[in-house]
């Protein structure tokens, strides 16, 4: 049990939230640039919103930034690190997706593209490289 004394109130726990990887066929992944802080390019997601749940998040979440209608293929990975995102501490559930068409930047995105494991950005935010690194590293 936790011997560290814990502050009076309510108890503080992480954030939910979702990111997807987003296969287009033969093309890429999509990632989105951010508009807000921290800026960077990242895999299209956010946070749950209260009587979702992750799948409806993550299908939204994809809408809104990509402007793409995803289908889930599965659930990836959770990364839990406190120092994931300096904001706050999240837990972000992973999902692989499939989509058609090509994405347009809306909502928190000001700019979406299409890259491979060879031509990624190198300004990734959050932990965002290393999602990638394990998802090419199983998928290829």
């Amino acid at each position: 049990m936790d011997t560290e004394q814990r502050p009076p109130g309510p108890p503080r726990n992480p954030t939910p939230t979702v990111d997807l990887i987003i296969e287009l066929k033969g093309r890429g992944i999509v990632l989105i640039r951010r508009r807000n802080p921290p800026f960077g390019w990242a895999l299209p997601g956010g946070f749950v919103d209260y009587g979702e749940s992750l799948e409806m998040a993550a299908v939204r979440e994809a809408m809104e930034e990509t402007s793409l209608d995803v289908k889930l293929v599965r659930q990836f990975h959770t990364y839990s690190d406190p120092g994931r995102d300096a904001r706050q501490h999240t837990i972000s559930t992973v999902f692989i997706a499939q989509a058609g068409g090509d994405p347009v930047a809306a909502d928190d995105a000001s700019e979406a593209g299409i890259f491979t494991s060879e031509s990624l950005p190198g300004d990734l935010a959050f932990d965002h490289e290393e999602i990638l690194r394990d998802y090419f590293e199983e998928r290829y």
